[in-house]
């Protein structure tokens, strides 16, 4: 009774250990890299709003509700965004084994020994049959962590996870600026493609005209030949036209995951398409890093610091334990009586000699990791701020440009009015009609490329302030910044 007690209290204390025990953690301590970033955005003067403002997700950009149906499809169906959504599983229960190897793994076993020996071979002449029963419960090959290696593996496998989940958003943000930047593009095309065909049929019938004068001696060949180019270069835009609206409708369907209809997709022109409400610019640039792939490359910092951890702790020694109890007979009747009662209990202590060069070496390249981290966190916290920057600088240039071209429009338009009525009347020459022709078209197909290009950049805008911000992620308390208990021992100072 004594050695059962003796073994029980063994066992508990040897899987209680790890909880009393904790270990101490040989990562250095975790200190966010300061962003390099400048106080004020370089947008090239571009016009700040009010402080203040906040935009909480997608909705409150898109205004238009087929857009919107069309962006919420594309969540729920996407592939990338479905495989984004699966890596972190598969990275959460990668960080579950790593967590498990903190306790022990207590398993119960049961087995059964027979065997006959012949006459010749026996001892005592005559042949013999054993049997040999066993039930026990225990663990083997337990590791104490005293010195935090398996803990420092269990958080950079926490903030693996961690950063695959900041990478799906990353997905999710690019997603909804590409389903509706994407939407836009449909529609402007659409809206090119039934330019083409009006400019289509008014060269037709211009060309009736010159030809009809042609014919009555008014107009030259020459006239009649330009008219010809004029009636064929418009049915090159149409195809042309034609061909790209429905590679928008295949590029649209590809992101939403699902044929679309005409009823999810009505737009025919960027009249159509509810105006985007404006992002705000007066937010501060520390709203970077706050952006789902800065935050990503911040978990793989903390990852690689953990990593520091669990190689230094390679220079101390390791402690394996390995314990079981149960029962043994040679009659499966006699298995659960006092007297079969066995046990064993056998710690081993590990402490590496000759092992020094390979454990430094470990040490530095996880330390040369954690520097590579730190450059790629510190260069995705400017990527983003060029794109700020560059895209407030081209919205500012965009909305001149659209004026400017809506202006242009008009005018072109008044010329062409002009020079076909200075033709028909036999002033000018068809060519000065057709030169005003092709400029007035030219200029309203860079209309509606200027107005798309205009409303893309808000999305861009978008996305490249990480979507989903406001003062509060701009400006995060201080019981925000503080560190969760998984993450608060990777940064323990050794």
């Amino acid at each position: 009774m004594r050695s059962r007690k003796h073994a029980l209290a063994a066992a508990c204390l040897a899987a209680l250990l790890p909880v009393f025990a904790g270990g101490c953690s040989m990562a250095p301590k975790y200190v966010q890299p300061a962003p390099p970033l400048p106080a004020e955005w370089t947008s090239g003067g571009a016009a700040q709003s009010a402080p203040g403002a906040k935009i909480q997700d997608w909705r409150q950009v898109i205004a238009d509700e087929p857009m919107k149906r069309l962006v919420e499809l594309a969540l729920a169906n996407n592939r990338d965004l479905r495989v984004a959504a699966l890596k972190i599983e598969k990275t959460q229960a990668q960080y579950q084994i790593q967590r498990a190897d903190l306790f022990p793994k207590i398993n119960a076993t049961a087995g059964a020994d027979m065997s006959r020996t012949p006459a010749r071979l026996s001892s005592s002449g005559k042949p013999t049959t054993s049997h040999a029963y066993t039930v026990g419960l225990g663990f083997s090959s337990f590791e104490l962590d005293l010195f935090g290696r398996i803990q420092s593996l269990k958080d950079e496998a926490l903030e693996t996870y961690l950063a695959t989940e900041a990478s799906k958003k990353s997905v999710e943000l690019s997603l909804v600026a590409e389903v509706a930047t994407a939407y836009l593009t449909l529609a402007a095309d659409r809206e090119q493609l039934s330019l083409a065909k009006e400019i289509l049929e008014t060269e037709l019938a211009s060309y009736d005209i010159v030809k009809y004068r042609f014919e009555f001696g008014v107009a030259n060949e020459l006239d009649l030949s330009q008219a010809q180019t004029t009636v064929d270069t418009a049915r090159v835009n149409v195809a042309t036209y034609t061909a790209k609206v429905t590679a928008d409708e295949n590029n649209l369907a590809v992101l939403v995951g699902m044929p679309l209809s005409a009823e999810l997709t009505p737009a025919q022109s960027l009249a159509d398409v509810a105006q985007l409400n404006p992002v705000p610019a007066g937010l501060p640039s520390e709203v970077l890093t706050r952006r789902p792939d800065v935050l990503a490359a911040e978990h793989q910092l903390k990852a690689a610091n953990a990593d520091i951890g669990a190689a230094r702790a390679k220079y101390f020694p390791s402690i394996g334990i390995t314990a079981n109890y149960g029962f043994g007979s040679n009659e499966i009747n006699d298995l659960f009586k006092s007297a079969s009662g066995m046990w064993a209990f056998t710690p081993q202590l590990t402490l590496p000699i000759f092992h020094f060069g390979a454990i430094r070496a470990g040490v530095k390249a996880s330390e040369a990791e954690r520097d590579i981290m730190i450059a790629q966190y510190e260069k995705a916290i400017q990527t983003a701020f060029r794109e700020v920057s560059d895209a407030l600088a081209q919205g500012a240039s965009l909305t001149a440009q659209v004026e400017a071209q809506t202006s242009l429009t008009k005018a072109t338009g008044k010329s062409y009015e002009l020079s076909t009525l200075r033709y028909e009347n036999g002033v000018d020459s068809y060519l000065t009609k057709l030169d005003s022709q092709r400029s007035f078209a030219s200029s309203r197909q860079n209309l509606i490329n200027a107005r798309l290009s205009k409303l893309a950049n808000t999305l861009t805008l978008y996305k490249a302030l990480g979507g989903g911000w406001s003062d509060e992620q701009a400006k995060p308390s201080a019981e925000a910044d503080k560190p969760t208990q998984s993450t608060s021992e990777v940064a323990q100072a050794k």
